[in-house]
């Protein structure tokens, strides 16, 4: 798959392409389908898919300080659109140039002008140019003038018992959506957040040393830095899967405590990682944590031994867990 950030450096026998847009935070089931209908149209035509996203995310640039929760980091979403047969990840900085850019302008100067689209794929919710005036119809309208076809995808969802949205527990059919996802993430339902994605929720950082109290109890935890938008699930303990620069390829069992140690009175939210079955210091590798499963609340002990026997429930838990899915 071939990476573009910007669209001045296009090859000068850039033919046209099928392309879909987005910012497909998550690449969740939805965003799944209509990538994957965008690559199944292009290999009909006998020309490259593109998947057209935009860095960082629009909201932060539009309403600073109002960047939601990042599901996925730009190389993993890269990394998740490519193993859906995708011939080009194209990236637009999104700037306050951009913003300003209106509907009309956006089809001309990009998708024609740039990509010599002959096919727009979209959801059929999709909005586009300044203030968003753009949507399905006014493109399928710019299609008729500029010789491109429009297919808009109606949205996917599924039946759901006991789902989150907007903090508020759903029952019936949802849609899935970045937004269904981050609420079910932030209500601590890891496995809601994975039916949604079609693969456990992760998160990424570089890891960090910690306090050494993991090391002290004698579960010894690798301490995982938290990236500035990422998307972290709710206080509490969860069976994860770990994986490390230092052991690529090989996926580990893990323990993982999210929040603020409280039996310490601890004040800073932490993500440390017990690594089941494996005597190794993790500092300064980059890891992945793929949430399974959660496991329990975060509790204040009265004792570190009855923190202690708790942990050791914890890790025969995850192991259990782990081992069956």
């Amino acid at each position: 798959m071939l990476r573009w950030r910007g669209l001045e450096d296009l090859p000068g026998n850039w033919g046209r392409c099928v392309v879909t847009i987005g910012v497909f935070d998550g690449v969740h089931r939805g965003h799944q389908e209509l990538i994957r209908r965008t690559v199944e149209v292009a290999r009909e035509r006998g020309l490259p898919s593109v998947v057209l996203t935009f860095d960082p995310h629009p909201s932060e640039v539009l309403r600073p300080g109002s960047h939601p929760a990042q599901l996925t980091t730009l190389r993993r979403k890269a990394e998740l659109i490519e193993e859906l047969g995708v011939d080009v990840f194209a990236v637009l900085p999104f700037t306050l140039e951009l913003s300003k850019v209106t509907a009309h302008e956006f089809v001309h100067e990009i998708l024609v002008d740039k990509l010599h689209a002959a096919v727009v794929l979209v959801g059929e919710n999709f909005t586009f140019g300044a203030k968003a005036a753009g949507d399905v119809a006014l493109l399928r309208e710019l299609g008729t003038r500029f010789g491109y076809v429009v297919h808009g995808a109606e949205l996917q969802g599924a039946s759901v018992k006991g789902g989150h949205a907007g903090g508020q527990t759903v029952e019936g059919e949802i849609t899935y959506s970045s937004t269904y996802v981050r609420s079910c993430i932030d209500a601590g339902d890891v496995e809601a957040a994975a039916a949604a994605l079609g693969r456990p929720h992760r998160l990424e950082g570089i890891i960090v040393r910690g306090d050494g109290r993991g090391q002290d109890l004698g579960y010894p935890t690798a301490n995982l830095s938290i990236p500035r938008y990422a998307a972290v699930p709710a206080d509490g303990v969860y069976s994860c899967w770990f994986t490390s620069s230092g052991r690529p390829g090989e996926r580990l069992k893990a323990a993982v405590s999210v929040g603020s140690n409280p039996t310490f009175s601890g004040r800073e939210r932490s993500v440390e990682a017990f690594v089941l079955d494996v005597d190794e210091d993790f500092y300064g590798q980059h890891a992945s944590l793929d949430f399974v499963a959660r496991l329990r609340d975060m509790v204040r002990y009265s004792s570190v031994e009855e923190l202690v026997d708790q942990i050791s429930d914890d890790v025969q838990q995850t192991r259990e867990i782990l081992e069956s899915s």
